[in-house]
């Protein structure tokens, strides 16, 4: 079967230009103002490696990417390993596996550990024009000395450190002579400032931990707000683009890059996170789901994680196409799952192939189909794209049908079959249903049918017409296969708030055709009139079918 590419081996595809937007717009005029002084435009994808990346990261790796494409400039992939605790190099690996895999390139791979050593003389600039100072107190009386929204915060009773003292006490922090917690290295600004994130924040903790890329060899690490702006500007980046929750972090971002005199500092602009219905989209509740066993693990395929889209057969096309139609907004909102699911419908509709695969079978008996007889129907993979062929499929007397198409008291406008109804047999013939044969329990067992040979599809006869068409396979050369059904992991209750669906994946067995056989992992397949299917990367001993999403035939938005 033909094969959906994704770009080669190293990420690089075919990009989407995205549309113009307010951040462009930004761009543009910094470039007409000439604010890097002929430098070309330079962006980076910044993750934690402290779990595995999701649809909202997927938005924002396609922003930094396809803005740094637009401009012919760089955007680098960098690791924000400030935080040795909760980092791995199993998050780094899934991290640029996940990239590669929806198609991008980075110029530049960096750990902020790798600025570790100038960062820590940066601390040692601002030590000494007296803009940060080393503080005894603990992190609960520091949450009580700053203050709220409407009151301002007080001063700490060891701000007024001399230089010399600072230095000494931060360099006996590195050499690791105090405990975690002990003390921290703090910014001088403003404890009365509007902007609590700017009431001497600190810059360094203590944290005896194993760190991932650097080992023992530090026992103090900078905090997120003061290494990203040095990160930065570092590397060169021109336009640090962040999600909107780092607004009110922007005038400390400003003020570091100022306070070390850097020449062309970044700019940092905010945009809106990505906010889908029935989903999670946090890390800490997304590694909850995969700690307490809800989930089979990250990349459960109901899991919002790229892995899990990727292992459910969702495409990094269609996952490039969702991100150019939501766009780029200032406001958060929330985008409705449909429209990536819209997306992905889309995306398959004229590349994959079709296979006939049948749930809760029904037997069917063609009682004047010649007796022990069968023969070879071709059968087109693709009912919107002919260039995906035909494939063979044998026909004999002996047939499953879907049990959803047959109905022994048919309601109104029921136009499948039932007793004295005749129906086409998807690329086959007309059946009718003369006899319903049922067990001593009362279970249909079996339905007697008969066939008119001469409306063989694809024979010329086309003069009569049924309102109803089903899919079927031989009874005979069906292949047994588990389909996995999956719903929304989470269901949304009126209130908003999210709870887990228990159920969300749904295990049957069905038959297929034979052409089945030769699936691989990673095929996808749309099962005429079910949904589209993926085989599972995971199996080798059975085949395993995972639903990537099912049939419908348009999407409306929906105002959430």
């Amino acid at each position: 079967m033909a094969e959906i590419k994704s770009g080669d081996a190293n990420g690089a595809g075919n990009l989407e230009r995205p549309a113009s937007n307010f951040i462009h717009n930004i761009i543009d005029r910094d470039l007409r103002e000439n604010r890097y002084e002929g430098r070309p435009v330079y962006t980076r994808f910044p993750p934690e490696p402290n779990g595995y990346l999701h649809i909202g990261h997927a938005k924002s790796i396609y922003l930094n990417f396809t803005t740094a494409e637009k401009y012919s400039g760089k955007c680098n992939l960098r690791f924000d390993d400030t935080n040795p605790v909760k980092e791995d190099t199993e998050y780094v690996e899934s991290i640029k596996a996940d990239v590669r895999w929806l198609g991008f390139k980075w110029d530049g791979l960096f750990f902020a550990s790798d600025y570790f050593d100038r960062m820590y003389e940066c601390a040692l600039i601002l030590i000494k024009k007296g803009r940060a100072f080393v503080d005894d107190l603990s992190a609960e009386e520091i949450r009580q000395y700053r203050g709220t929204l409407t009151e301002p915060g007080r001063e700490s009773p060891f701000r007024g450190r001399s230089v010399e003292e600072n230095l000494s006490l931060f360099e006996g922090m590195k050499e690791g002579k105090y405990a975690d917690g002990e003390k921290v290295l703090r910014a001088k600004i403003d404890m009365a400032s509007p902007n609590i994130n700017m009431r001497d924040p600190v810059l360094y903790r203590i944290a005896r931990a194993e760190h991932h890329n650097t080992g023992d060899k530090w026992r103090v690490y900078p905090m997120y707000d003061y290494a990203h702006p040095i990160e930065d500007a570092i590397e060169g980046i021109t336009h640090s683009i962040c999600t909107l929750e780092f607004e009110d972090h922007r005038p400390l971002y400003d003020w570091v890059l100022a306070e070390l005199e850097w020449p062309l500092p970044p700019r940092q602009i905010e945009f809106a996170r990505l906010n889908l219905t029935n989903t999670v989209m946090s890390k800490r509740s997304l590694k909850e789901l995969v700690d307490n066993g809800d989930v089979e693990g990250w990349d459960d395929p109901r899991m919002p994680t790229v892995a899990g889209l990727r292992r459910r057969g969702i495409t990094p096309e269609a996952i490039r196409d969702f991100c150019e139609r939501i766009g780029v907004a200032k406001a958060n909102s929330t985008v409705d799952i449909a429209l990536l699911e819209h997306c992905v419908r889309e995306d398959l509709r004229r590349r994959v192939e079709s296979r006939n695969v049948v749930e809760n079978p029904v037997r069917v008996v063609i009682t004047n189909y010649p007796e022990g007889g069968a023969e070879t129907l071709r059968l087109e993979n693709n009912g919107e794209n002919p260039s995906l062929g035909t494939r063979s499929a044998r026909f004999s007397g002996e047939l499953y049908i879907d049990g959803d198409d047959f109905m022994e008291k048919p309601v109104k406008k029921y136009f499948r079959l039932f007793p004295g109804n005749e129906v086409r047999l998807k690329g086959a013939y007309f059946i009718k249903c003369e006899d319903v044969v049922k067990d001593s329990a009362g279970n249909i067992s079996e339905l007697r049918c008969t066939y008119d040979p001469a409306t063989k599809s694809g024979g010329g006869n086309e003069q009569r017409k049924v309102k109803g068409t089903i899919h079927w396979v031989d009874a005979k050369t069906a292949m047994r296969i588990k389909v996995r059904k999956y719903d929304y992991l989470m269901l949304e209750g009126e209130s908003s708030e999210s709870a887990l669906n228990p159920d969300s994946l749904r295990e049957i067995e069905a038959f297929a055709e034979s052409s089945i056989t030769d699936a691989k992992p990673g095929e996808r397949y749309q099962f005429f009139r079910h949904g589209y299917y993926m085989a599972d990367e995971t199996t080798d001993s059975e085949k395993v079918f995972n639903l990537i999403v099912g049939l419908k035939s348009s999407w409306k938005k929906v105002t959430v």
